[in-house]
């Protein structure tokens, strides 16, 4: 598989299923994404994963923070607002999401569905959480981010799916205390890693992506 090929498939997975993922498996997949640049060589990431029984208290944790409807507190703030363009490709994406479901499951099911798995981490049976020291600047989260786009196609590489989901980092404080994440690093995002469920309409849905003719700018002279 080149490149290429790589980013192409890659997809946010939103259902796994119930295999169980092979730890060395995911650590080739890590061992490959530590090769990600950064400023000056800083590789500010520290990584930690959940699993197996951790994973599942951090799940259920969080299922009961949803059910009491606890104000979620991500460790870097969501935007308060999106300009025009970029929210109406996310109102674009939600309506043919629904859509795309509504003919597997019917509408109301459909939406339920589209909560439920949000709120279970998508049955993952594991997610990375990438992090790094509060006392960074964005420069650094830009590193972070390339790492988790290496994460996520290296692990396409491997034959596994992912999704990089803001809900995985909604209650920081359940994460620090379960996966022993000191308090002087901020949890920038989850990942949610494992094997497709290949039958699941959810992941039959590919989202639009914007042509290089509209997206790119280019000054020759």
């Amino acid at each position: 598989m080149d490149v290429k090929e790589a980013i192409n498939r890659r997809q946010s997975v939103r259902a796994f299923s119930r295999r169980s993922l092979e730890r060395e498996k995911l650590t080739a997949v890590l061992e490959a994404a530590l090769r990600t640049p950064s400023w000056a060589n800083t590789q500010p990431w520290e990584i930690y994963v959940a699993a197996g029984e951790a994973l599942e208290r951090v799940r259920a944790a969080y299922m009961g923070s949803f059910e009491q409807e606890e104000p979620r507190r991500s460790d870097i703030p969501r935007p308060e607002a999106w300009p025009p363009a970029m929210l109406k490709r996310m109102e674009e994406l939600r309506e043919a999401r629904v859509k795309a479901l509504e003919a597997d499951l019917g509408g109301e099911a459909a939406r339920a569905d589209m909560m439920t798995l949000n709120r279970e981490f998508f049955r993952a049976p594991a997610v990375i959480y990438l992090c790094m020291d509060r006392t960074l600047t964005p420069w650094s989260i830009f590193d972070i981010g390339m790492l988790a786009q290496s994460i996520m196609l290296a692990a396409t590489e491997a034959g596994l799916g992912t999704i990089p989901a803001y809900n995985l980092v909604v209650y920081p404080d359940i994460l620090h205390e379960e996966l022993d994440i000191p308090e002087e690093l901020s949890v920038i995002i989850g990942i949610a890693i494992g094997y497709q469920d290949e039958d699941h309409p959810q992941n039959r849905f590919r989202s639009k992506r914007r042509a290089a003719s509209e997206a790119v700018r280019i000054r020759e002279n």
